[in-house]
């Protein structure tokens, strides 16, 4: 029992909590503040188009569906928006994060902004559909709500030197960069893809991923060799070196450096929006104060030092001085008992899913990691399982005669010949992105094209702001096509000569040509009968 106990202190209870991190935790905080600047400001721009009454997949109708499930569907879509989801309610829900998130960054109040930037972004994606299906929104929702129990309370609490953080919130958060790394190198292995398994991945990586950049582009053209040296220390870092976390000091600091500059070069050379900023910010929690205070000389004047020296000179209490002191604070005790509970759960409903990756029948109980699925608080990770061997390019194209079609300009997405792929990161253009993941399978798999066709035909005003034009100012198209395009980089004679970054070659239909009827209601035309269609 004593032995138990004292495990429990170690992880649970702030009074024996971390000293060496108040340094690494104030930084974790703030980088994890412009996160989810980044991930509002985004949505600021795109939520009434993504979701909106007037968007590709409204709010309403979903949670329309989902209140069928009674009382439950508060627990299967935990959003705010059940209140409302109009234009006005999901701007408010944008700007309360994005004013949050700032506060957060300043350090005033960080438990509270914490819980509300949670609440905020967990709303948006319990009722975004297709437009939240991504695995970087799960880790900012883990990371988001573990912190809660990281922050230090109070309206300004510096560096919260009075208040260290138990230390299981520090492993959790450890513990989830780790699964970011080797679940996704693991699931290289088990797809059975084979260039992983002969190196060949990183051949095409750079212009056949979701939303390329100028970088990448240099990248691509280097001889094979470099490929095939950077597929192998992928799968190197993924699977053995990022267990460097669970050695001594040293080893730590050693592993710090070599995945930071390892996610500079992805940040560099693709935008997969604030997915790696965030796995930068969570290995900062890999170094110490003694490591990190020499950088930042204010800490100097904190008192840092002298609360070190405290807590590794304060003797250790025995049981009874122990159950003393837990008397006296219930509160506290009481405090840390929650939080006992949530985190292990938290840690129960991570593991497992990791286990039956090399044991598939483990006995474990499955019910406590479902319950928590809705919230996105404890994940299962695999980037890049299965290479994507082509680049398509799904383009919709407007036209008044049948004959003459007029594309849609993306914003983000590569589309004109001459124009540099861009570095844009951590801004997360969700539909220019989901298009990406539809041009891999069918429209009938990816419902969001014909929907899309379909609000161009009546010029809509929020889905038309997800573009960067409308080609038909004046009034909608008559017709509205979705095509589809294979994409390559360009060659370096191309780029020289031409100026231009890619070169594409058309393929055809991807979704049905639609046409809107005097009576408002939408049906598939082709050439043949566009003419008896429009015929007065």
């Amino acid at each position: 029992m004593n032995r138990i106990e004292s495990i429990y202190r170690y992880l649970f209870d702030s009074e024996s909590g971390s000293v060496n991190h108040f340094i690494a935790r104030w930084l974790f905080l703030r980088a994890l503040g412009v996160i989810y600047f980044s991930a509002f400001f985004a949505l600021l721009f795109q939520v009434r188009g993504l979701i909106g009454p007037q968007g590709i997949l409204p709010a309403a109708d979903y949670l329309q569906a989902v209140g069928t499930l009674g009382g439950l569907r508060f627990w299967y879509a935990p959003t705010l928006l059940w209140f409302s989801s109009s234009d006005h309610t999901l701007m408010v829900l944008c700007w309360t994060g994005l004013i949050a998130s700032l506060i957060l960054v300043a350090n005033v109040l960080p438990r509270v902004m914490l819980l509300v930037c949670f609440a905020s972004f967990l709303s948006f994606v319990s009722a975004a559909q297709d437009f939240s299906g991504y695995q970087s929104d799960g880790m900012l929702l883990e990371a988001g709500f573990i912190s809660l129990f990281l922050a230090p309370s109070g309206t300004f609490p510096g560096l919260g030197t009075e208040q260290p953080s138990a230390r299981a919130p520090i492993l959790l958060l450890l513990w989830e960069w780790f699964r970011i790394y080797f679940e996704s190198g693991v699931v290289k292995l088990k797809s059975g893809d084979p260039t992983w398994r002969n190196l060949t991945a990183m051949y095409e990586y750079y212009q056949n991923g979701p939303l390329p950049t100028w970088i990448g582009w240099y990248l691509q053209h280097l001889p094979h060799w470099f490929h095939i040296a950077t597929a192998a220390a992928t799968l190197v870092m993924e699977l053995v070196l990022v267990w460097l976390a669970f050695l001594p000091r040293p080893w730590r600091i050693v592993c710090f450096f070599i995945v930071t500059a390892w996610q500079v070069g992805v940040i560099a050379t693709a935008n997969y929006a604030f997915l790696n900023y965030l796995v930068l910010a969570l290995a900062v929690l890999l170094l110490d104060d003694a490591f990190l205070q020499r950088f930042f000389l204010w800490c100097r004047r904190t008192g840092l030092n002298h609360n070190a020296r405290v807590a590794r000179e304060e003797p250790t209490l025995t049981v009874e001085e122990g159950k003393t002191r837990t008397k006296s604070n219930l509160p506290a005790s009481l405090r840390s008992a929650i939080f006992a509970v949530v985190l292990t759960w938290i840690f129960y409903a991570t593991i497992v899913p990791l286990v039956k990756m090399f044991w598939r029948d483990a006995p474990f109980p499955a019910k406590p990691v479902a319950v928590l699925e809705p919230f996105r608080i404890a994940n299962e990770y695999g980037l890049f399982a299965v290479m994507t061997p082509h680049r398509y390019e799904i383009e919709f194209q407007g036209s008044n005669d049948g004959e003459h079609w007029v594309a849609y300009p993306f914003r983000y997405k590569p589309q004109t010949l001459n124009e540099r792929p861009r570095i844009y990161a951590p801004y997360q253009p969700r539909f220019d992105w989901n298009l990406w993941f539809a041009s891999l399978g069918s429209w009938q798999q990816n419902l969001i094209v014909p929907q899309t066709e379909e609000l161009l035909l009546e010029n809509d005003h929020a889905v038309l702001e997800l573009f960067a034009g409308n080609p038909f100012p004046d009034a909608p198209p008559r017709l509205v096509r979705a095509v589809l395009w294979q994409y390559w980089f360009s060659t370096l004679e191309q780029k020289h000569i031409e100026g231009e970054w890619w070169h594409r070659q058309f393929l055809g239909a991807y979704a049905p040509t639609l046409i809107r009827l005097p009576d408002g209601r939408f049906a598939v035309v082709d050439k043949s009968t566009f003419n008896n269609l429009i015929r007065p």
